[in-house]
């Protein structure tokens, strides 16, 4: 059922494609809408973080949540490039990733049911980290199989509709929470872990379905060292600096709702703020895609822009405004930082998909991603920052990061224009 809606949904854009390709789209978009909502359904910055302070588990494994989910879906990717380029088909490893995140929600699941204090900080953390490393082979072995299944012009798009089709869920679930028709209790939060354990064993199942082509296994470069391509190709060290100065647009929106001076005091609060991130993912999502289909790397220059000046903006008021920021204020902070954000994700996603790697697509995606992972690591930096000089401050610096990135992005190649890639 899901696959033919969104094959119904892809339907505009694929008219000028066969039925084949066009059955590809609806694959990747499908399998990758349910994944994304159940990546909302076990948000660590939310949702599990809630559900941890309800079983009462201490403060140290909540703070764990975090910094576990992002180091562990990034660090391993290195490693888990030399088993994907040895791989002639490699769909199977992006299907076994997904699977083994479901099972890890499903556990996560049933800790919530039969566990509470420590003891279940303890398992939910574990499987946390098993689903983060799952996510890692996801990672690193999407772009590749994405290039191999669905032709240029037309990634962008998939990862964008996507996108659209996942918030569209996060956001109801979110105004059903806010709105009190889900009542907040474990229960409820418990049986959104299994549906989305449900939803990436879904997902598992529909991309087992993709006609991938056999390729011959990269036997021969995985011989290389690891970070041979940052030698070898510039381009890729621009990308990668142009991704580094825009994380940023990852790392900002806690530090605006911060300057709101409402952190943790309103459940109705976070709700818009929630609400305000979603609606700007839905509406922003798909049209970025198909911007970074045309240009992936004006769609980084222009993502990182607006971010620029978004917090730039947010960091005036914050020094010379009247104290806290009002929460709709800061919810209209939140919707342009998320549409920034979306930009400079679609924009990076595509460009990395589409530019000329060499046959070594899952290395190059490993490497940018495990260095980014270490930055991100690295990112805790900026709250001892704001702990020092205020808020405003770390939007100002990120901000100029941002700025430098959207510069550094203007010094891409046109991807898009390159010869295309079979898909």
């Amino acid at each position: 059922m899901i696959s033919r809606t969104v094959h119904r949904l892809v339907a505009k854009d694929a008219s000028d494609a066969s039925q084949a390709e066009a059955r590809q789209t609806a694959i990747h978009v499908a399998s990758l809408s349910a994944t994304k909502l159940a990546d909302g359904l076990i948000d660590p910055k939310l949702i599990l973080s809630w559900l941890l302070n309800a079983l009462g588990a201490p403060g140290y494994l909540i703070g764990a949540l975090v910094p576990v989910r992002e180091a562990g879906a990034l660090l391993p990717q290195l490693a888990l490039s030399r088993i994907i380029e040895a791989r002639r088909v490699r769909k199977w490893i992006w299907a076994l990733g997904s699977a083994i995140q479901g099972l890890a929600a499903l556990a996560m699941a049933g800790a919530a049911f039969l566990l509470d204090g420590a003891l279940a900080g303890w398992a939910i953390l574990a499987a946390l980290a098993c689903l983060a490393t799952a996510r890692a082979a996801c990672s690193a072995s999407y772009k590749d199989i994405l290039a191999r299944t669905v032709a240029k012009g037309a990634r962008g798009s998939v990862s964008g509709l996507a996108g659209m089709i996942g918030a569209a869920a996060v956001l109801t679930f979110a105004a059903a929470l806010s709105l009190g028709v889900l009542p907040k209790d474990l229960g409820v939060i418990a049986l959104a872990l299994a549906s989305a354990g449900g939803l990436w064993l879904l997902a598992a199942v529909l991309f087992t379905r993709l006609d991938e082509q056999p390729t011959d296994a990269t036997k021969g470069d995985r011989r290389k060292a690891v970070l041979q391509p940052l030698k070898e190709d510039p381009q890729l060290r621009i990308y990668i600096a142009t991704r580094a100065l825009l994380i940023a647009t990852a790392l900002a929106p806690p530090f605006l709702i911060v300057m709101s001076g409402r952190e943790g005091q309103s459940t109705s609060d976070l709700g818009v703020f929630v609400l305000s991130s979603a609606a700007a993912t839905i509406l922003s999502s798909y049209v970025w895609g198909r911007s970074a289909d045309r240009s992936s790397r004006m769609t980084l220059a222009t993502g990182g822009a607006i971010a620029a000046a978004i917090y730039a903006a947010a960091a005036l008021v914050g020094w010379f405004g009247p104290g806290a920021l009002d929460v709709w204020l800061s919810a209209a902070f939140i919707f342009v930082a998320q549409i920034a954000y979306e930009a400079a994700r679609a924009g990076r996603k595509t460009h990395l998909t589409d530019m000329d790697a060499g046959g070594r697509r899952p290395a190059y995606t490993a490497l940018s991603n495990t260095m980014i992972g270490v930055l991100l690591l690295l990112g805790g930096g900026f709250g001892a920052l704001s702990d020092a000089a205020g808020p405003a401050a770390v939007l100002a610096l990120f901000a100029l990061m941002c700025l430098a990135g959207a510069a550094a992005a203007l010094s891409l190649r046109e991807v898009q224009s390159d010869a295309p890639e079979g898909g």
